[in-house]
């Protein structure tokens, strides 16, 4: 007799064909029941169109049939939420007192870092108005569901990704909305977007401290806040609004990044800090938090990020940023790496 576990590793192997994810990492499965050689399976049809359902079924119950003493597969749907089958385990918010300091560069080397690791991740860019997750990762094609939910788009490694440019018939649209609708669309992507089991949400927050960044505060169970700054004498007061934002709202500060700390001109082997001195310590201090991590200004992440291939990034400042981060957030690093 095929036991539960037996079943559930080979529900591992049925992809949902717009998400490229099993049903399983989706939390799709809602109930697995066996008696005598019967094995009947419960799925959430959320965000399954018609196709994929019966494809899913199909696909379901030949994978089980193929199991020792298994006489009949049977698989039924149900209607369920998107945020009821959500089980994130922990949700990171990248954010800054300004724009332009490069926060959606440092959310995508957070993403890309811990999937590394092999962690399941997914971002969510909840800059409504300026969003760039897509192009730095080269996704263009629109998100598949239907009305119970919409599946997040999958990178080239994996990471799911939910963004208001991947909704727009043309990527350069401008959004043109109030706060309250921009607040709307951002619960939103927390409330009915499938984004099943994850061990990490990255979200990649708009500038300031005003509607966006209280509506995620407010709405999702932040673990804890990344702040992002360069070294300009205006960084100071900046950061320090950041950070009293996130200790007011309850969330701890877990570190801080100085972006386009310095550029590095190999040919004479210098580092000139276009930006001022670096405040990477004294910003650390201020914030109560390790300093993750100082990140050049590198003309190859830049060309990465444009081509949409920034997950094909390394370079050994991005190794140290890495092991600060891991460090901070407690990684297991003795899980398989991801390709």
């Amino acid at each position: 007799m095929p036991t539960k576990e037996q079943v559930n590793e080979c529900l591992e192997a049925v992809l949902v064909p717009a998400a490229k994810r099993s049903i399983v990492g989706l939390n799709l499965v809602r109930e697995i029941t066996i008696s005598e050689g019967k094995v009947n399976i419960a799925l959430a049809s959320t965000g399954l169109i018609p196709g994929a359902q019966d494809w899913i079924k199909t696909k379901a119950r030949e994978a089980i049939e193929k199991l020792p003493e298994v006489k009949e597969v049977t698989v039924e749907y149900s209607d369920a939420k998107a945020k009821d089958l959500n089980k994130i385990d922990h949700i990171i918010a990248v954010m800054s007192g300004k724009g332009g300091v490069g926060k959606s560069l440092v959310s995508g080397l957070v993403a890309i870092a811990l999937k590394r690791k092999g962690y399941e991740v997914g971002i969510l860019d909840a800059d409504i108005t300026g969003p760039s997750i897509p192009k730095m990762f080269g996704l263009n094609v629109p998100p598949g569901g239907n009305e119970s939910g919409f599946l997040p788009v999958l990178t080239k490694s994996g990471i799911e990704v939910m963004s208001i440019n991947l909704l727009l018939p043309n990527e350069d649209d401008a959004v043109i909305w109030r706060g309250p609708l921009i607040g709307k669309m951002i619960t939103q992507f927390g409330e009915e977007v499938l984004w099943g089991k994850l061990d990490y949400l990255i979200i990649d927050l708009p500038p300031g401290t005003a509607d966006a960044p209280l509506t995620v505060m407010q709405s999702f169970p932040i673990s804890g806040v990344i702040i992002v700054f360069t070294p300009q004498d205006l960084t100071a007061m900046i950061v320090r609004k950041a950070v009293k934002m996130a200790r007011q709202m309850g969330k701890p500060v877990l570190g801080v990044v100085e972006n386009m700390a310095y550029l590095y001109v190999p040919e004479i082997d210098k580092k000139i800090e276009l930006f001022g001195k670096s405040r990477g310590e004294e910003m650390a201090r201020a914030a109560g938090a390790p300093l993750l991590g100082q990140l050049p200004i590198d003309p190859e992440l830049a060309k990465l990020c444009d081509e949409g291939n920034i997950e094909l990034y390394n370079a050994e400042i991005y190794d140290a940023f890495v092991h600060n981060l891991a460090e901070t957030l407690q990684v297991d690093t003795t899980r398989v790496n991801s390709p």
